[in-house]
């Protein structure tokens, strides 16, 4: 731009003529020039005028709008490109006041109250031009005050840069990074921008702001990635932008609801002013409602289902972050009781799963840190009283939440693979207390028996792992049993039965744990290398009566069934070569009975609670269980 000189000259509409009497006189005002100026003054006009034509020409010629406005906001002169830029001619802006081009605001009329009043010298703001057929025209506007020799506000000059290009292309960066390309929806960015100003502490009263609630429906398409495999993903983006329509179309309500796309085939309704979970909850069955109905793409009718995840609560009580954690472990929830389907978030439950991620965070370094320990029950004869082997249950004896039995971390140690490091450990140290048992009690041959998971099978080389534990702790491998879950067993055929295999061929002991409840496929029991027979309690529990006398009451009728399937394993795991034992034994009468059945040996609480390994010694000491029940009385060996 050509530079403007500080303090151009006015130009006004007329000028006064100058009187022709050859004084000298001023070409602006028409004043006469002292006579002591006289010298000299054809070269200062002749200066003036040149400065004159010279601001006149760069006025002219300037490439971005200029205007000179009076102190009382009227346009006294307008350039050119000024007029282009707003569709008018010249003639038409001057005498227009500055108001009727710039569309006026609060806070820039004020700024410009100071600059014609002379507290601040120029003002610099972005502001959009009325142009002369109505539309808005985006412009970078620098307005200077020009004062008179005095220092007094004379007038201001106004420069005007074009930005309605850059305008537009900021609004649509803005619009990309705010909108999901496919869908255009809000993305994720908007919605938690949405979110953040919900929950937000708002101009309202303390107890206004404590009752204001917000609420997110988590939605999750169900089998979507079925249809992108089997279909094409193009398919697939042609769905989620059908579903986007449908929800945008049935959902969104300005900023109260917002529908968006969070990735994938996530999508979520923020209700920004929720009235309770009863509306969420409402609102959740009618997104399932809408989602339901079949979806025509690309000559394809496909039907879809969704999981919801709900989570409505009280601003005071809440994060943006917790809400959106909550409603994702929700929607997840909703996915494991079934799909097509919306759950609300209960804390109890939320509470659980924060535990159970504590739980599997710390398992490797509660291992490391020697947190763990074995405790031992017996497996006692039936017929003898005697101890014939002890199981090891591994203790978790976590500092905050004490002692943790197996069954509230060992499902967590298999899905996180801590199971591996876990087992091998539970494994030594077993087979370490096995052999003490034996250095003492050398006739007894008592066993150990260790739990055995699937995953210690697929992921490790349990073979080579157990050898090298026998070779260590110098346990006999006819001294130990190896439990797996019927499931584990007779699963795919494979690796699992080669390990097993291995392990029977090397003297192990090989039990199936919790029989009858996984694939009782009787035709593989006959080929497996299995030596033991494991009965789930569940068939247990109708041995707790005495036998029935007599026409048998629905209870007893139960019982009597339960007697003759346990009877029905028990000679078929006989004729089979295997033994027998039963777990969960809580009385005598459940021990007699069981012992009638031809059941080789039980562990339950009748017999003795699962403990340190000097509460089998002791047992071992006195030969055999001691019972003051005169309803199970078991022949001395």
């Amino acid at each position: 731009m050509v530079p403007i000189p500080l303090n151009p000259p006015q130009f006004p509409t007329a000028q006064p003529p100058a009187p022709q009497d050859g004084t000298a006189h001023c070409p602006h005002c028409a004043a006469p020039l002292p006579a002591a100026q006289a010298p000299g003054t054809d070269r200062l006009l002749a200066a003036l005028r040149a400065s004159e034509s010279r601001f006149r020409a760069t006025f002219a010629d300037a490439g971005i709008g200029m205007l000179l406005i009076d102190t009382d906001g009227l346009v006294i002169e307008a350039n050119p490109a000024l007029a282009e830029m707003l569709g008018h001619e010249i003639a038409a802006l001057v005498r227009m006041h500055i108001n009727d081009i710039l569309t006026p605001q609060e806070g820039a009329r004020r700024l410009y109250r100071e600059l014609v009043e002379g507290v601040r010298d120029r003002l610099r703001l972005e502001r959009p031009l009325k142009h002369r057929e109505g539309r808005e025209v985006w412009s970078s506007v620098t307005i200077s005050l020009v004062r008179d020799a005095a220092g007094a506000p004379l007038y201001t000059l106004a420069m005007f840069e074009d930005v309605t290009e850059r305008r537009r292309l900021g609004d649509r960066l803005a619009y990309q990074a705010l909108h999901d390309p496919l869908t255009r929806l809000p993305n994720r960015a908007f919605f938690f921008d949405r979110l953040n100003a919900a929950c937000a502490a708002g101009p309202e009263t303390e107890g206004e702001a404590a009752g204001r609630r917000v609420g997110i429906c988590y939605v999750d398409l169900d089998g979507f990635a079925a249809i992108n495999d089997t279909l094409g993903h193009h398919i697939g983006d042609q769905l989620l932008s059908a579903v986007a329509a449908r929800l945008e179309r049935g959902f969104a309500i300005g900023d109260r609801q917002v529908v968006a796309r969070l990735g994938g085939d996530e999508f979520a309704v923020l209700v920004t002013d929720s009235e309770g979970s009863e509306q969420l909850t409402a609102l959740a069955g009618q997104l399932l409602a809408v989602l339901e109905r079949p979806f025509d793409v690309a000559g394809h009718r496909l039907a879809v289902t969704a999981s919801i995840g709900v989570v409505e609560r009280p601003v005071a009580t809440t994060s943006p972050t917790d809400l959106v954690k909550d409603a994702d472990a929700t929607l997840y929830w909703s996915k494991a009781d079934g799909r097509a389907r919306w759950t609300l978030y209960d804390r109890d439950r939320g509470a659980h799963q924060l535990t159970r991620r504590l739980l599997t965070t710390a398992l490797r370094p509660a291992l490391e840190r020697g947190e763990f320990t074995v405790e031992y029950q017996p497996l006692v004869g039936l017929a003898d009283g005697a101890v014939h082997g002890a199981e090891a249950l591994v203790r978790w004896r976590h500092p905050r939440f004490g002692t943790l039995s197996p069954d509230r971390f060992i499902p967590l140690a298999e899905e996180s693979g801590a199971i591996v490091p876990l087992g091998k450990w539970v494994l030594e140290e077993s087979c370490r207390q096995a052999r003490g048992w034996l250095a003492e009690f050398p006739d007894t041959g008592v066993f150990v028996s260790v739990n055995l998971a699937a995953r210690q099978v697929w992921d490790s080389d349990v073979v080579a792992d157990v050898a090298q534990v026998l070779d260590r702790t110098g346990l006999p491998a006819r001294l130990l049993q190896l439990e797996l879950t019927e499931s584990a067993v007779l699963g795919p055929s494979g690796r699992p039965l080669q390990a097993l295999q291995a392990l029977a061929d090397m003297g192990v002991r090989i039990a199936i744990d919790d029989f009858g409840t996984g694939y009782s496929n009787l035709a593989y029991l006959s080929r497996l290398p299995v030596h033991a027979l494991k009965l789930d309690g569940t068939f247990i529990e109708g041995f707790r009566d005495p036998a029935p006398i007599g026409r048998p009451e629905p209870r007893s009728r139960r019982s009597e069934a339960d007697e003759q399937i346990v009877g029905a394993m028990v000679r078929l795991a006989h004729d089979l070569g295997l033994t027998v034992t039963a777990e969960g034994i809580e009385s005598a009468a459940q021990a007699e009975r069981l012992r009638q059945t031809g059941c080789d040996t039980a562990q339950g609480w009748f017999f003795a609670k699962p403990g340190d390994p000097a509460a089998v010694a002791s047992i071992l000491r006195e030969g055999r269980i001691r019972s003051s029940d005169p309803e199970w009385s078991p022949v001395a060996p």
